[in-house]
């Protein structure tokens, strides 16, 4: 078991391009989230979303690691993994909306996004509910000698379902090519993860042998570097692994869970957002390295800002799916 440090020769081997990249990246995520909590305080979007704002630099570090035809599975709170991996805000907007466009033609909503053009294998509404399917992806990879590796995103209440440590069984023994990323963002629900899981989260995954790793998941140099080995490393052949990034979700549990301070106090969110916030930490290095100035990461929001406003209104504008379709694309 490790605690991942930052190796400053990693920075040298990426392109400013590309560090700007994941700095776009993050925004992105970031005002898509935004949008999302607009459409729900209008009334426009059905259900419920549970956003990815403060995480940012998990979905983008990893998911920039990988190749296009990588795999990921995510979660409940998903809309950050599929920006990541490439997904269409417009498209993501439709699919929030229950529009024909959208990437399940509407039926999917929130929690059950998937684009398998970009190896998105999709979200999951049930807790662990789709490590099996990213273990699965990664079985089929080694079977078919396609050097693909699959990551699999789950939050630290995973940590309490069965299935997660029978696939982490069978991934080791048959050396699949996955990674199982642990977005520890400190609250199950509404309740501190200290209370709800016992033991050392990263001891959980060495125990069956899994080369195991925590990082700082609001570092997204930090993420992306550790990210890389690991990508690497299963690439390789050498077998999956479990990787805990500790994070912080700025927003509620869902984007109805506005009163918070009966789980978490309002100078707790204050100070990750002042002191930890990924967007900043990237952009305040960026300057540091004279990659970057104000300037630039103004026109780099102004840029993405205006594409979400646009994506928000195609989706607004875009037609339900027709009655017809109701049974179609529904196996359960």
């Amino acid at each position: 078991m490790t605690t991942a440090a930052h190796h400053p020769e990693a920075d040298s081997k990426i392109s400013v391009e590309h560090w700007l990249r994941m700095y776009r990246q993050m925004v992105s995520i970031r005002l898509f989230e935004e949008q999302v909590n607009e459409l729900y305080t209008r009334a426009l979007m059905p259900g419920l979303a549970h956003l990815y704002a403060g995480e940012e630099a998990v979905a983008v570090g990893i998911c920039e690691a990988l190749r296009p035809d990588d795999y990921i599975t995510s979660t409940h709170r998903g809309h950050g993994h599929c920006l990541a991996k490439g997904a269409s805000p417009d498209r993501m907007f439709a699919e929030l909306l229950g529009k024909e466009a959208g990437y399940c033609r509407g039926k999917g909503g929130s929690m059950h996004i998937a684009d398998p053009a970009t190896g998105n294998l999709g979200a999951n509404a049930i807790v662990a509910g789709s490590v099996g399917i990213a273990t699965g992806a990664a079985f089929s990879a080694k079977r078919l000698g396609t050097n693909q590796v699959a990551v699999c995103f789950f939050g630290e209440g995973a940590l309490g379902q069965g299935v997660l440590y029978e696939v982490m069984n069978l991934a080791q023994l048959w050396k699949l090519p996955v990674i199982y990323v642990c977005e520890n963002n400190l609250y199950t629900e509404y309740t501190h993860y200290s209370e709800t899981t016992a033991g050392d989260i990263v001891a959980r995954g060495a125990a069956f042998g899994l080369h195991a790793e925590s990082v700082d998941g609001q570092d997204v140099r930090v993420v992306h570097d550790t990210a890389t080995r690991l990508v690497e490393r299963a690439r390789q052949g050498q077998g999956p692994a479990f990787l805990c990034c500790n994070t912080y979700r700025y927003s509620g549990h869902h984007v109805g869970d506005i009163n918070r301070e009966y789980y978490r106090s309002k100078q707790e969110e204050q100070r990750w957002k002042s002191e930890r916030d990924p967007i900043k930490l990237l952009g305040d290095w960026l300057s540091q390295q004279k990659f970057a100035d104000s300037v630039l990461f103004d026109s780099i929001h102004s840029q993405v800002k205006s594409e979400m406003e646009k994506a928000v209104k195609f989706a607004i504008a875009a037609p339900y799916p027709s009655p017809e379709e109701v049974e179609q694309d529904v196996y359960a």
